[in-house]
């Protein structure tokens, strides 16, 4: 599948911003499964500095600064991507899950690489209700592939999908207790119970293709931002990516642009300003349309 991605978000305040620094995730990320053909990200009003640098994971952060006053701010990423769904060793998937703990086993090809993704992190502490939960579905000597995935469906069936119950900062204990979340809080509370028992997991962060109902046009702008886990396989140092709030492996509707730790490492925009101003507002507009 080919997708042309449009990312728009803007920033409204009621007095005058001096100076504003950001750094920005939206420039997708080239690999096996998927090809960029085109990126770029725009800042208006127009930036003082615009660099791109790869960051310690291999994802593309985009640095800005607009020191002109302005009162809105906006930051637009656009690409052309051409995503396959990914496939993975048969062995990769049948091994136990015992045997990809990389803290345990840092031999193992590509171990050092995901040993960071085995710790705790800011958004996803190691919470023994998460270790429990977890451990419902990692049975002693269980392949990782089918555990991992029985995980993914018991969240998926366990959690309702609310995006009033939790926030951008809300926790892996919150989410267990509200039973409900939004895709950020899927993906923290996947990792922290694959995490807790020694599995290297990462949070991914891109876009998921939509598509309109039955009869219905495409709504353009009406997509989102969308997360979701990729957990580390031995021997063939793959990651195995999957979707706990749509309860999927991860296909060709979905287009990677970052991972890290957790959703820290990875936000689509942030940044600090200097401004006198008391009121801000916030806009966000996606579009994942194939070509």
């Amino acid at each position: 599948m080919r997708y042309v991605v449009a990312h728009d978000t803007t920033y409204g305040y009621d007095d005058d911003v001096t100076d504003s620094l950001g750094v920005a995730h939206l420039v997708p990320r080239s690999l096996p499964s998927q090809t960029v053909a085109s990126a770029d990200v725009e800042v208006t009003p127009a930036p003082v500095d615009l660099s791109h640098d790869t960051d310690c994971y291999g994802n593309t952060a985009t640095y800005f600064q607009v020191t002109q006053p302005h009162r809105e701010l906006v930051v637009r990423g656009r690409s052309e991507v051409e995503v396959a769904a990914p496939t993975y060793d048969e062995t990769a998937l049948a091994t136990p899950w015992e045997r990809a703990r990389p803290l345990l086993e840092p031999s193992l090809p590509g171990g050092w690489r995901a040993t960071d993704f085995a710790l705790p992190s800011a958004a996803v502490e190691h919470t023994l209700e998460a270790r429990e939960y977890g451990a419902q579905s990692l049975l002693p000597g269980r392949p990782i592939g089918e555990a991992v995935t029985d995980l993914m469906h018991r969240i998926h069936a366990d959690f309702e999908y609310d995006a009033t119950a939790t926030t951008v900062t809300s926790t892996v204990a919150e989410t267990f207790r509200e039973r409900a979340g939004v895709c950020q809080d899927f993906a923290h509370l996947t990792i922290a119970c694959l995490r807790t028992h020694g599995l290297a997991a990462r949070y991914v962060s891109g876009y998921l293709a939509t598509e309109a109902p039955p009869g219905k046009d495409r709504v353009v702008g009406a997509d989102a931002s969308h997360a979701w886990v990729a957990v580390w396989l031995p021997l063939t140092d793959e990651w195995l990516a999957i979707d706990p709030t749509n309860d999927q492996w991860v296909g060709d509707r979905y287009v990677t642009v970052a991972w890290g730790r957790d959703y820290g490492d990875v936000p689509p925009v942030k940044g600090v300003i200097f401004t006198e101003a008391t009121t801000s507002t916030l806009d966000v507009s996606v579009d994942v349309a194939p070509v």
